[in-house]
């Protein structure tokens, strides 16, 4: 049996405004495997995106320990942090995030210019992810020129260009239509299943978490309870 990619212990996190301190995640406990496809739900300020930005290295525990893939991520120094992070985590964004004087191949080459490669390399990489997400006739267009579920594809190709191990996705189809939401979820399904990408997600709508092969929830910082997902032919939890 493989171990687990994703390794927390006790892992909290708090922050001090004033004289309070607020703690949106408490001693929590939690392993991922390789290639698993997680959602966290919970209501508003539950944890799910401070889980989601220790898992990412965007913020840094205050307490406890976060393992990814055998590596201390929080006792990591801030450069090797930011190596860490441009090499094994692809983030997307509920807005898209993307760069609005930049083309569609622009956006998704961006993460490749922190790496040392040729611009031929460069090229074969944004041409797979722009055909992985299906949205090479887009390539040379700008943002305010594509749908909201086209700018998510874009954005998905950019996380996913410099082929890290973990994507993370923070509401990735809470700005979109349903019929849009859904084909993203696809997308993001055959990711986690065909391309081995493990996958962690944030979201508020049950219809999208029932994509995730499991189902974590939160509350108050704390984990409450863990749920299977199964999706149908249908797209309909089973």
């Amino acid at each position: 049996m493989s171990e687990p990619l994703i390794q927390c212990r006790s892992l909290t996190r708090t922050y001090t405004r004033g004289t309070e301190t607020i703690t949106p995640l408490e001693r929590l406990d939690l392993d991922v495997m390789p290639g698993e496809f997680l959602a966290l739900m919970g209501p508003s300020g539950s944890g799910k995106t401070t889980l989601l930005n220790l898992i990412a290295g965007i913020d840094r525990p205050t307490s406890g320990t976060l393992h990814i893939g055998g590596i201390d991520v929080g006792g990591l120094s801030r450069s090797r942090l930011a190596d860490w992070r441009s090499r094994a985590v692809g983030y997307i964004f509920q807005l898209y995030n993307l760069v609005p004087v930049l083309t569609a191949y622009e956006n998704v080459e961006l993460p490749l210019l922190l790496h040392r490669m040729s611009g031929a390399d460069r090229h074969s990489r944004v041409a797979a992810a722009l055909d992985l997400v299906g949205i090479t006739d887009r390539a040379d267009h700008y943002p305010r020129q594509l749908s909201g579920g086209q700018e998510q594809r874009v954005a998905i190709a950019r996380a996913i260009v410099a082929d890290p191990a973990i994507l993370v996705a923070d509401e990735p189809t809470g700005d979109l239509d349903k019929a849009s939401a859904a084909a993203i979820m696809e997308l993001l399904g055959r990711l986690s299943r065909e391309a081995g990408k493990t996958l962690i997600m944030v979201s508020h709508d049950p219809a999208c978490a029932a994509h995730a092969g499991r189902i974590l929830h939160l509350d108050k910082g704390r984990l409450v309870e863990h749920a299977a997902a199964t999706v149908g032919a249908a797209g309909v939890t089973t």
